[in-house]
């Protein structure tokens, strides 16, 4: 399963944001009565993106409604998660004071640096059964209050009219962007995961296993020299990529160029793929596979229950409830999202989506400083002649 929560820069979504600190609520159902937050009431933040908001409104919190007669869902979002330091503040500080945060389970990514803060309720599988069934790394990454309920990762989508066979590996990847000029391209990393997860892999081959570790859980700077001889591969790659060392602007630049014909081979999102594949904005003809040695970046989105909600035993249920099958099944369907159980136990067609993906495989990116890092050192090192 790749799990990440990874930049989306590039996708069109509506203007929506609301500051945290009064945060408007959107009902799922028909609202309590003023002043009526009882214990089978769960209210649902969202921090991110409106496909996240609308899953949540549409599809699990009706169907956890219908049931559980006499359970309510209320969801509120802050768009794109700009205001994530604010509520993890805001977290931090209702703890403190044992006060109600006014929300009761978490979808954000910023829920693994909240558990990790013991701000989160502890789960294990007496309280989540599904995490039996989900691999331990993408558990263990979450904390000990983090709930990965689905996930995505990047791929290697290209185009099977002019790529019989398509590169195994990132050596072989690479051998092939220079045996064909012009071919494939990434988008600058800062304006979209997709682009950040190739020149992370790229870095990644050259960075010793013990350092990567360090730089995925910790702002470790002195550690970055080690991506000297990744840039270099990086900047040789100019004259090889679409327009000779001038670089796409956002996911959806990137899936474009590779619709339209342009290019034949680029570093996709799993998600935005397999929907544009779903809508047929992405031609049948366009296909998808995971390289190794290693793989691109991915990563679990999580779910979390704040330590001093007043409605936990409703937001485990809710947690569980997303768990199933049968939701799990309507993520991949609706934001086509990796479920985060196992696929043996989803319907075939579902299983089906993933022939060409593993979803067990999600190597996690590097810590968020240490990313912003990267995404400023490839401007001044990469683009150009």
């Amino acid at each position: 399963m790749k799990f990440t929560t990874a930049l989306r820069s590039g996708v069109a979504i509506a203007a929506l944001t609301l500051a945290v600190s009064g945060c408007a609520q959107s009902s799922t159902a028909a609202k309590n009565n003023a002043g009526d937050t009882g214990s089978k009431t769960v209210k649902v933040f969202i921090s991110g993106d409106t496909n996240i908001q609308n899953l949540w409104e549409k599809d699990l919190a009706p169907s956890f409604e219908k049931a559980n007669p006499g359970y309510k869902v209320q969801v509120q979002i802050d768009l794109h998660g700009e205001h994530d330091s604010q509520t993890l503040a805001k977290l931090t500080s209702s703890v403190e004071q044992k006060k109600d945060a006014d929300f009761d389970l978490v979808d954000g990514g910023f829920v693994p640096k909240a558990s990790g803060a013991n701000l989160l309720e502890k789960v294990d599988t007496n309280s989540i059964a599904a995490l039996a069934d989900i691999p331990g790394d993408v558990v263990k990454a979450g904390g000990q209050g983090g709930i990965p309920y689905r996930g995505s990762s990047v791929l290697l989508a290209y185009d099977t009219k002019t790529v019989a066979t398509p590169p195994k590996t990132l050596d072989e990847l690479l051998a092939w962007i220079k045996a064909n000029p012009g071919k494939f391209t990434y988008n600058s990393p800062k304006s979209g995961g997709s682009g950040a997860a190739f020149v992370t892999t790229v870095l990644d081959k050259y960075v010793p296993a013990d350092a990567r570790q360090k730089m995925t859980v910790g702002y470790e700077k002195d550690l970055e020299s080690n991506w000297d001889s990744g840039w270099e591969e990086l900047r040789g790659l100019n004259p090889f990529v679409y327009q000779k060392g001038v670089y796409p602007n956002g996911n959806k630049q990137t899936l474009e160029l590779l619709a339209s014909g342009q290019i034949s081979m680029a570093p996709v999102w799993s998600d935005q793929f397999l929907t544009g594949s779903t809508n047929g904005t992405i031609p049948a003809t366009v296909k998808s596979t995971q390289i190794s040695n290693p793989s691109f970046t991915g990563g679990a989105a999580y779910l979390g229950i704040p330590v001093n909600s007043p409605n936990k035993e409703a937001a485990l249920k809710l947690a569980n409830f997303v768990l199933q099958s049968e939701q799990q099944a309507e993520i991949v369907k609706e934001i086509s999202g990796y479920p985060a159980i196992s696929l043996a136990k989803l319907p075939a067609d579902v299983k089906g989506k993933f022939a060409n993906a593993d979803t067990n495989n999600l190597r996690k990116g590097y810590f968020d400083q240490i990313s912003k890092d990267m995404n400023n050192l490839w401007d001044q090192k990469v683009p150009g002649q």
